[in-house]
Parts: structure tokens; C-alpha cells; sequence
């Protein structure tokens, strides 16, 4: 018989790569005898002798072919595909041992309970910079109005010390002034109280006794004053040119000093609980070696950022000989107090091999004893995280073993097997996949708010024409776009769960719109179409549109005749998965009006 035409090309991409040969069944001797690695030397039974043979790659099992050949993609030799293979269990992924070691995949035992809620103190690592004390920073200004009639600091990061001249200024002002002194001086027998009066003019000023005795006994008006510097410290700003003219109080220079400094640090929002004023802080910078400097919490910033998640800690640091500069970067470790309500029961396991999903995420267990490797997707409730480590709530025992390096391509695996994967939690029984259940929201949700979900339709349409035109570099600007659209959704018109709907779908459309504008690889680009193809289908499905009609459409030979959606504005079929190759391949599964 022919070849049957491969549905996806050839892309060495490594997440679809390694979703290797889980459905694929080695014989026992294969794993016991490590010695033969050759692919055709697995043994398969077939126990249908009327069924077709399929040969498929234990890299890449996307490909399917029915005679014996080599893989496309990584030219290994095809091996029987053994679909009695598999786990019922949906939770439980099965993978060759070519595409585990592919995947790079490390384990590691948890057993040791994160006994710092019993303990005095923990280690809470973090970075942070060296910034200038904002209490330290003076402003040097003019006292009197006038023209700058000498500059004495001539650069930026100059040094100047207390007391030390800085500026002068010619003043009309000053010129009036004084000579007003002289005069009140004659006539202060004739008019009590008029001589002080002209003193006191020019104390406003800061001019001195000195320099106001000096106009007296000489009977002469000056028009020009020095300004001298009220602190030591590095020029930060200088503001000020020879022949400027200045106002009464304006800034001439910026002044800090770097005798007292300050440590910031981003502290994660997990963290915080745990820090309290005046816990020890050591710290270290790469300008200054192994060397480790010591001091305490000083304040902890109220305020959190949105978009780190995290909030700035504070320590003051005496700065003796200068040794440290701002700007610099900080590697630091707070010996933390742990909050009192932190679980005895939680265990703690590296953070790499936590898959982020929220509270809840995901790890994936090595199950023992198995014939070939095996993975179990665990959900597990999420505890406190101190740098490299996360503390697991729920969802683990003592002695089993997690994967720590690797995760993310055993769940991309699962995914393209319809196991329990991040992105695909549904599934029932192996080789079944249970259709999303899609909330209705339609009578709940306002006008305006399906409006803008029809412009992100609009723009999605788009994308699925740039697909239909095989055009990479136009679906990667059209996803730019997207993402764009999705920012600027006014989130605020949905409430409780509709919301918590919404921002899931959300979530699905930027993480794999920046992946189709990150690539120039048409086919991957499609994989990332897929995901956001089902989270706008979801979309316009829970919250209807303001007037518009969509066509759920359907590629049943998508992606290894695995089949995928798409959404158009029209009936007629353009497929966005094949293109020009089977434009017409697919059918409408349903129409959302």
C-alpha cells in the first residue's frame, strides 16, 4: 500500500519531539539488556492478523506510515507502533527510554519534611541593588536671585566638602540692599529700628555677620555673594552654567552621600510573611568577591507590585572607605522568622520541578516498578517558595520520587497523548478525551464586553487567514496584534466566576499568541493555533457575541489525524492547518450565534 501522507512536516522542535515513544511498548529484553539500542530490534505482537501494521518513530510519534522506513524528522528507523500500549489511567504517562533520556529527564526523592516552621529561622535567598540613602540627597540652591557669575563644581560625580565654595552670584538685589544698609545706617538715630530692618534683609539671604560688619565699616554695597556648600557629598545634578540666570531658591546642584547607603531587595509575596524589622541580612557583590558584609532589616515596603509579585526590603548599610557604590548587584539571604501557621506536615522539593499553574499546580511523580519509564501528573497545593525551594501542601508523600528536570517536556508529551496534561485536565479514559464543558454566560454578560470579544474574533479571523495563506511572518505580526487586543479588554464587566472563566481562556490566548509571534516556523506556529483556536472557541461560546455569527469548524486529519477546531466568520471551509496543501479538508461542527 502507499505511504499515508504524513500530516505534519518535519520540525525538530524539541516539545514535540520528546513526547517520544510513550505509546510505544519495547519488549522486556529490550530495557534489561541495555546493550542493543537498535529501534527495530523492539519486538511487537500483533494480535489482530487482519489489522493494518503501522510504523511510527519513537521521537516523533506524529508520524505514521504503514511499511517500514526511517523517521523524516531525525531519519531513525521506524518501528511497530503497539497500540495495546498505555495506562488507563489518564494520569499516568508511559515514554520510551530513547525519549526520556531525549527529554533529559532528572528525578529526585522527596523525604525530608520542610521542618523550618519547627525550626528558629530560615533562609529566605533573594537579590536586590545598592541604592544611594534618598536622606542623604540635598539640594544645594541659590539664596539670592541673580546671574551665575563663577561655577566652581565643573562635573557631575565631583567631590565637594562641606563648606567649600561652589558658585558665585552677581545680584541687583544684593546691590540694592546693601546699599540700603549703608543709608539706614546714617539715619538709624533719626528712625529707630530701620538699620536692623536692612540687616535682617540680608540674613534672609544668608549673608553673614561678617560680610554685613565688612558693608558698614567700608561704607561700600557689594553685588556679588558666594555660595558655599552646606554638605559633603558626590555632585549628583549639577543644573547650573556660567552666565545662567537664577531665581531665589532654585536648585544649583544635587548632593548625596555614600556614607550610609541603602540595600533593596525584591522579597516574593510568599515570602513576606516570614521577615520581620531587624532580622539579620547577609549580603555579598560580585565587585567585591566571596567577601560577606552583614546588617538587619530596616523596612519592608507596604506596597506590592503587580506585576512581580513582589515587594522591596530594606536594610541600611554603613558604607566605611566607600567599598560599595550604588548600582551595584546584591545577592543576599535573610535569616527569616517562618510564620506560625506554615503546615508540619508540608514537604519541601526543588522549585524547577513545580509546572505553575496558580495555587494549585502541577509535578509529575516516577512511578515504581514499571517496565518503562512512567510519570503521574500530580496536582499539588503549593506552600511557601524560599529560592530554589517550594513547599508542597498537599498532593505528595515522603519517598516519592519527582521529576526535577524535564517536566515541561513529559507534560507536553502527555498532551499530544490525551493524558492529563497542564492544558488539558479533562480527560476520562485513555484514548477518550471529554469535550470542555462551556459555561453559559450569555445572559450575564454585558454588551460592551461581547463587543470587545468580537474584535478579538475579528482579529483572530485574521490569524486563521494568515494560516490559510501559509504565511509565517503574517501570523506572527497578526498574533503581536492579538496580544495587543486581549491587554486592552475591560476585565472589570465580568464578575466572580465568569470572570475567573474568562482570565483562563485569557491566559491560553497570550501565553500561545507569543509563541506564534516568536516563531517563524509555520507548523509550530499551527500546534500554538491550536490552543488559542479552542480558548476563543470557548470564549464566544460562554459569552456569546454582539450580533455576529461564527462557524465552529473541523480538521479531522489535523496534527496525526488527531483533529483540531478552528473558528471562522464564514461556511465555507479554508483550512488553516494544511493550507493551499487540502484547503477544502474539514466540516462545521456547530454555528454559535
Amino acid at each position: 500500500m502507499s505511504k499515508i501522507k504524513l500530516i505534519i512536516s518535519g520540525v525538530a522542535i524539541l516539545l514535540a519531539g520528546i513526547a517520544a515513544g510513550w505509546i510505544m511498548k519495547p519488549s522486556a529484553a529490550t530495557f534489561m539488556d541495555h546493550s542493543h539500542d537498535d529501534h527495530v530490534g523492539m519486538e511487537m505482537t500483533n494480535t489482530d492478523e487482519s489489522a493494518e501494521e503501522i510504523w511510527t518513530c519513537s521521537m516523533h510519534p506524529q508520524i505514521r506510515q504503514n511499511e517500514q522506513g526511517i523517521c523524516p524528522i531525525c531519519e531513525m528507523d521506524l518501528i511497530p507502533l503497539d497500540n495495546s500500549m498505555g495506562s488507563d489511567d489518564p494520569t499516568i504517562l508511559m515514554m520510551s527510554e530513547e525519549a526520556t533520556k531525549l527529554a533529559q529527564v532528572e528525578t529526585t526523592i522527596v523525604g525530608q519534611r520542610d521542618n523550618s516552621s519547627d525550626s528558629k529561622t530560615t533562609e529566605i535567598k533573594t537579590e536586590g541593588t545598592i541604592e544611594m540613602d534618598e536622606q542623604s540627597i540635598k539640594a544645594q540652591s541659590s539664596h539670592i536671585g541673580g546671574r551665575v557669575e563663577a561655577v566652581n563644581v565643573t562635573y557631575e560625580g565631583e567631590y565637594i566638602q562641606a563648606g567649600q565654595k561652589i558658585a558665585s552670584i552677581y545680584s541687583t538685589e544684593l546691590l540694592a540692599a546693601s546699599q540700603e544698609l549703608i543709608t539706614a545706617a546714617k539715619f538709624e538715630n533719626k528712625v529707630s529700628g530701620i538699620k536692623s530692618a536692612s540687616i535682617q534683609k540680608l540674613k534672609n539671604w544668608k549673608i553673614t555677620d561678617a560680610l554685613i560688619n565688612q558693608i558698614l565699616s567700608n561704607g561700600k554695597p557689594i553685588e556679588t555673594i558666594d555660595i558655599y556648600a552646606e554638605q559633603s557629598g558626590y555632585v549628583l545634578e549639577k543644573k547650573v552654567s556660567l552666565g545662567d540666570y537664577v531665581k531665589q531658591g532654585q536648585t544649583l546642584y544635587t548632593i548625596g552621600s555614600l556614607n550610609n547607603l541603602w540595600l533593596q531587595f525584591n522579597v516574593y509575596e510568599s515570602d513576606l510573611a516570614n521577615i520581620k524589622i531587624d532580622q539579620k541580612v547577609t549580603f555579598k557583590t560580585p565587585s567585591t568577591g566571596d567577601q560577606i558584609f552583614q546588617t538587619k532589616v530596616s523596612y519592608i515596603e507596604p506596597l506590592l507590585d503587580n506585576n512581580t509579585r513582589t515587594a522591596v526590603v530594606r536594610a541600611n548599610f554603613r558604607n566605611r572607605g566607600n567599598l560599595l557604590k550604588p548600582g551595584m548587584l546584591l545577592n543576599a539571604v535573610i535569616k527569616a522568622t517562618p510564620a506560625s501557621s506554615a503546615s508540619s506536615n508540608s514537604i519541601a522539593i526543588p522549585s524547577s520541578a513545580v509546572l505553575w499553574t496558580g495555587e494549585t499546580s502541577v509535578v509529575y511523580v516516577k512511578q515504581q516498578d514499571t517496565e518503562v519509564p512512567s510519570f503521574q501528573f500530580r496536582e499539588v497545593e503549593l506552600g511557601r517558595q524560599s529560592g530554589q525551594t517550594t513547599t508542597i501542601l498537599k498532593g505528595l508523600s515522603n519517598g516519592e520520587e519527582v521529576v526535577t528536570n524535564g517536566a515541561f517536556a513529559i507534560d507536553a508529551a502527555a498532551q499530544l497523548n490525551n493524558n492529563n496534561s497542564m492544558m488539558n485536565r479533562n480527560v476520562t479514559i485513555k484514548k477518550e478525551v471529554k469535550r470542555d464543558i462551556v459555561p453559559d454566560y450569555k445572559e450575564t454578560t454585558p454588551e460592551d464586553f461581547k463587543k470587545q470579544l468580537d474584535q478579538i474574533a475579528d482579529i483572530y479571523i485574521d490569524l486563521k487567514d494568515g494560516f490559510v495563506n501559509t504565511d509565517p511572518a503574517a501570523t506572527a505580526s497578526i498574533a503581536e496584534k492579538l496580544k495587543g487586543q486581549t491587554g486592552s479588554v475591560d476585565m472589570s464587566l465580568l464578575k466572580d466566576e465568569a470572570h475567573k472563566y474568562w482570565m483562563e481562556q485569557l491566559g491560553v490566548i497570550e501565553q500561545h499568541g507569543d509563541m506564534i509571534a516568536s516563531s517563524s516556523d509555520v507548523e509550530y506556529q499551527r500546534k500554538q493555533f491550536e490552543f488559542v483556536s479552542k480558548a476563543v472557541i470557548n470564549s464566544v461560546e460562554a459569552f456569546g457575541t454582539s450580533g455576529k455569527t461564527y462557524f465552529v469548524q473541523f480538521c479531522p486529519m489535523a496534527f496525526g489525524n488527531k483533529g483540531a477546531d478552528w473558528l471562522s466568520s464564514e461556511e465555507q471551509i479554508k483550512n488553516p492547518y494544511f493550507g493551499d496543501k487540502m484547503m477544502k479538508c474539514g466540516s462545521v461542527k456547530r454555528i454559535l450565534e
